[in-house]
């Protein structure tokens, strides 16, 4: 048995990021297997980059040239200085064409990255347990993907494109500069280009914290920001209006705070960077100033060297903004890669078949759980539902009737003990083929932002339009969505507030129909629906689950007094099991349950029904 992975709760990702780990993480995405196509393109990219920087370095001895001339003959001056500036203006022209190629043949490289990177996190993250997704917030969950797919495609497109490229210029015109004048030009050179890189790295390494920082309270704010939104009704029940804004000032606030210290810090930098440019520039024009003045050196020699330089400086100086953006993309990288490090708490064994449901009988045997290994929810739980047979769970609120719907589904593994459908351990087939087979109606209903038609054929997507009409029909919601002023094209707003409850409960009890399942589990299904309601989805859940193997957990006795057998369930123990009139004449705790409900009907407060008038549906 798999034992559920002990997460660190403040977070999923390493407090230190490792840079060098998100880098050899996304490299298969440059060079994805199989994929020729792609494969070609880096090559190609990798050939156009050369062509645009040896144009670029050789453009300064174009001018040089030019200048040599006009300071030189006169004769030359109508022939020579022409040719040479329609080359340097061809030069510069080939160097940007080069460059923008570069970037046209390797942009669906760093798209097709982005997409696989981003869709692999995603699956993953279905794919990991329902404590996982308890434990954390989803709008941190979504910032961090978010701002990971942004890092990588910054990450390839001036990487490769700016930093790897300014390298090898800076290669080549030490090389030149050492070729055609000494190595001390060289050597100036290399030691301002490598101060700079230097510093740059100590001083971004200590202000990095600062960065992390705002990201960290950045996602705190848009967390707080999202979860009251979807909250809406309840912060407008309760007046909290000034609650949540306090709240989600105080995020903004930290994050306030660390914004300035990071914009404090890149004031430092930029200062020292602009210094060890400026030394650079001063102690390379004196020198070849020098030259000039000694005969040694000539004035196009003057202005290579000052071509050059002010040509390494542009780049340069928007290396220090690159390599800041670098290094906070791989930050975001590692964050987002590190979602995929996170273990799988329930996962199919290796090979596991699928389920062969043929009667679909349900055998609970000896079943033990906790969500927490100190507080256990079930005690030695066990029972069986007979194919085609109904059972119904019943019990007090916090007794385990839910925990059991989601042991069934596997979103978690038994402690202790077994749950077999047709012989076979729901822990040894796949977990698709196992939801494939049971079809649930929640008590909790949350539908999608989009039309009642999605919602519906989310059920099963490939449904045509008439048997999604026809669920419908029997989940006696037809008629209702025929009369809203958009039909079946009414979008049902976030998280389905713009139904009531019980329409939204008709829209799942319709998907469930629509899915076809050989078993069915109504978790508390009419719970939101009034007494008139009621009757009539009880009619269709009796049509839908005919000579089905169904599995009822209700609050509502009134529910599953039809049920072939009833399972009281107290503490995470079966205290009782029989038909409705046996526990009745037991005289024990169902029975108590059921005249407490029924002093309820008949004073008027009904379990169930709503206590406020259900909300507009917007056409």
């Amino acid at each position: 048995m798999r034992k559920p992975k002990l997460m660190r709760e403040s977070s999923d990702r390493p407090r230190k990021s490792n840079e060098w780990r998100a880098i050899a993480t996304l490299l298969p995405y440059l060079w994805p297997r199989g994929a020729l196509e792609l494969r070609g393109r880096v090559v190609v990219a990798m050939v156009l980059l050369v062509g645009a920087k040896l144009t670029n370095v050789y453009i300064p001895i174009i001018y040089k040239q030019a200048v040599d001339i006009l300071t030189g003959a006169a004769g030359a001056i109508v022939a020579l200085p022409v040719g040479l500036l329609v080359a340097y203006g061809l030069a510069r022209m080939f160097a940007v064409a080069f460059g923008e190629m570069r970037d046209a043949v390797f942009a669906k490289v760093v798209q097709r990255a982005m997409r696989t990177s981003a869709l692999r996190t995603f699956e993953h993250l279905h794919r990991l347990s329902l404590r996982y997704h308890l434990d954390r917030q989803t709008g941190g969950l979504s910032r961090v993907i978010e701002r990971g797919v942004s890092g990588i495609e910054f990450l390839l497109n001036f990487m490769i494109f700016n930093i790897v490229p300014t390298i090898l210029e800076i290669l080549l015109v030490c090389g030149i500069l050492w070729g055609l004048f000494d190595i001390w030009f060289a050597l100036v050179t290399a030691v301002t280009i490598f101060g700079y890189i230097a510093f740059s790295l100590v001083v971004t390494e200590w202000r990095i914290k600062f960065r992390r920082e705002m990201n960290d309270r950045d996602t705190e704010a848009n967390t707080k920001a999202i979860d009251s939104l979807l909250n809406y009704e309840t912060v407008k029940y309760f007046g909290n209006e000034p609650h949540e804004a306090r709240r989600y000032d105080v995020a903004l606030q930290a994050y306030e705070g660390a914004a300035i210290r990071s914009k404090v810090s890149l004031a430092m930098l930029n200062v020292g960077q602009a210094g060890i440019i400026g030394a650079g520039l001063v102690a390379i024009m004196t020198m070849a100033g020098a030259g000039v003045v000694n005969g040694t050196m000539t004035i196009g020699d003057f202005v290579l060297v000052n071509a050059y330089l002010i040509q390494l400086y542009m780049p340069l100086n928007f290396l220090g903004f690159v390599y800041r953006q670098i290094r906070q993309s791989l930050t975001d990288m590692d964050a987002m890669f590190w979602l995929l490090k996170v273990e799988q708490e329930v996962a199919d064994d290796p090979g596991a078949p699928a389920l062969q449901a043929t009667g679909s009988e349900i055998v609970f045997d000896s079943v033990d759980f906790g969500y927490d290994p100190r507080r256990p929810i079930l005690h030695g739980v066990s029972f069986t539902v007979p194919p085609g047979r109904a059972v119904a769970i019943v019990g007090p609120s916090g007794a385990g009737k839910s925990t059991i719907s989601r042991i069934l589904f596997r979103f978690y593994d038994v402690t202790g003990g077994s749950v077999r459908i047709d012989g076979q351990d729901i822990r040894h087939v796949s977990q698709a083929s196992l939801r494939a087979a049971i079809g649930i109606v929640p008590q909790d209903t949350v539908l999608f932002n989009d039309t009642i038609y999605y919602n519906i054929r989310y059920g099963r997507p490939d449904a045509s339009p008439a048997e999604i009409e026809e669920a419908a029909r029997l989940a006696r919601i037809h008629e209702f969505v025929m009369a809203l002023p958009d039909g079946y094209q009414t979008r049902v707003g976030e998280r389905g507030l713009k139904l009531s409850g019980g329409e939204k409960q008709r829209v799942a009890i319709a998907r469930t129909i629509l899915k076809q399942p050989s078993i069915l589990l109504f978790d508390e299904a009419t719970s939101a629906l009034d007494t008139h309601t009621e009757q009539e989805i009880q009619k269709s859940l009796e049509e839908v689950s005919a000579d089905r193997t169904t599995l009822m957990i209700a609050h509502r006795l009134s529910t599953v007094v039809g049920a072939d057998e009833i399972l009281v369930l107290v503490e995470g123990r079966i205290v009782e099991r029989g038909r409705h009139a046996d526990l009745l004449a037991r005289e024990g705790a169902y029975a108590a349950m059921w005249r407490r409900q029924q002093e309820g009907r008949n004073g008027g407060d009904e379990a169930g029904e709503p206590l406020v008038e259900p909300a507009p549906v917007a056409g």
